[in-house]
């Protein structure tokens, strides 16, 4: 198998792990997460239907094309830190929803808002409008960190 086609497969593979992983440990204790005090910056709830699955969707392309168009250092560098930040957001949605560990999830998540800004760097080196379309997932990481910091500080 070229490795262009393996680099692209194990990213796409990332993402469906970070989909089904978050998904598993987000809707464990939806009665818990109701009694919190929210941040007065959280979005509707609609905003949470909307966004993460376009998130997943380009996350997929982006994975698709960086390993079509970058070099294999660079697809593989791509591959690492977006695996990095995966495990930073799986570990923000675990120490959240499963011991409720605010803090530490709040950080995990702050880790994962840093570990996008190289993803979002290579994925421009691969494609100015792929880059463009993975925009609002770092904004939204962002704005996610923003909340669970929020969410740590006020309950």
């Amino acid at each position: 198998m070229e490795t262009k086609y393996l680099l692209a497969g194990i990213g796409i593979f990332l993402v469906f792990v970070y989909a089904i992983g978050s998904g598993v440990w987000v809707s464990s204790s939806p009665s818990w997460y109701a009694t919190l005090n929210r941040p007065n910056w959280q979005p509707p709830d609609f905003i949470f239907g909307i966004i993460w699955p376009y998130n997943f969707v380009v996350l997929g392309i982006a994975a698709y094309n960086v390993a079509q168009s970058l070099s294999r250092n660079l697809a593989l560098a791509w591959i690492v830190v977006f695996a990095a930040s995966v495990a930073s957001a799986l570990t923000w949605a675990y120490q959240f929803y499963v011991p409720h560990n605010l803090s530490i999830a709040a950080t995990a998540l702050i880790i994962a808002a840093i570990l996008t800004l190289p993803v979002l760097y290579l994925t421009f080196k691969a494609s100015i409008l792929v880059g463009i379309l993975l925009v609002p997932y770092q904004i939204w990481v962002i704005i996610a960190s923003t909340l669970a910091w929020g969410y740590s500080t006020r309950n």
